[in-house]
């Protein structure tokens, strides 16, 4: 499956929740969600029981939209963190909070992950002094992320920083601002990361 493209609202519609993928619209109380808490379409008010296979299947895809990730990509990620000593779910999620667009979004350079990738994909963001357009880059504790020179002043990222000065900034980057860079302090620990997917879940669907 490709990576998705459509109505970000309509999809969080029927998946049910925030998937911060609207960035402006939520932190201003606009997003359709909030308007309308049910399904799209004519019979999206109606309560239908999931299965278990149908439980975590949404799992998965509140994470892979979430994140921003293919379907390819998104099994790559869960065979590493299944090779790995430790809780496979957590350390999914950790990969995932790794990846170079999500750490962009996560300092405040970006309202949404999807603009996070743009900027990563379109030459703008800096590792350790080196340009990076692969937004999958998994980056490691201590590393540098910054905006290039010429797009310091970019009014889209200036905006972002300031919405991002309202809900604070993740204990896991230390950020300069008005530098325009930011440090990967540290992988999170799974409880740090306040998203609304249970990866349970997800390990169950992939242990089939």
């Amino acid at each position: 499956m490709a990576r998705y493209t459509g109505p970000v609202e309509k999809l969080e519609r029927r998946l049910g929740v925030d998937l911060f993928m609207k960035g402006e619209r939520r932190l201003a109380g606009k997003s359709a969600l909030l308007k309308r808490p049910y399904a799209p379409g004519q019979h999206g008010q109606r309560r239908a029981k999931l299965s278990e296979y149908g439980s975590q299947l949404r799992e998965k895809q509140k994470a892979k939209f979430m994140y921003g990730v293919s379907e390819k990509q998104f099994r790559r990620l869960f065979a590493e963190a299944a090779r790995r000593e430790g809780n496979t779910g957590a350390i999914l999620v950790q990969l995932l909070e790794q990846r170079l667009d999500n750490v962009v979004y996560r300092m405040g350079f970006a309202t949404t992950r999807r603009f996070a990738r743009q900027l990563v994909t379109h030459g703008h963001i800096l590792v350790d002094g080196k340009r990076v357009d692969i937004p999958s880059y998994s980056v490691r504790a201590g590393q540098k992320i910054e905006v290039i020179e010429k797009s310091k002043n970019n009014p889209q990222i200036s905006r972002a920083l300031d919405l991002t000065a309202q809900t604070g900034i993740v204990a896991w980057v230390d950020v300069e601002k008005e530098k325009r860079y930011g440090i990967f302090s540290r992988v999170p620990e799974r409880e740090e990361v306040v998203i609304p997917v249970e990866e349970r879940f997800i390990v169950e669907l992939y242990s089939k």
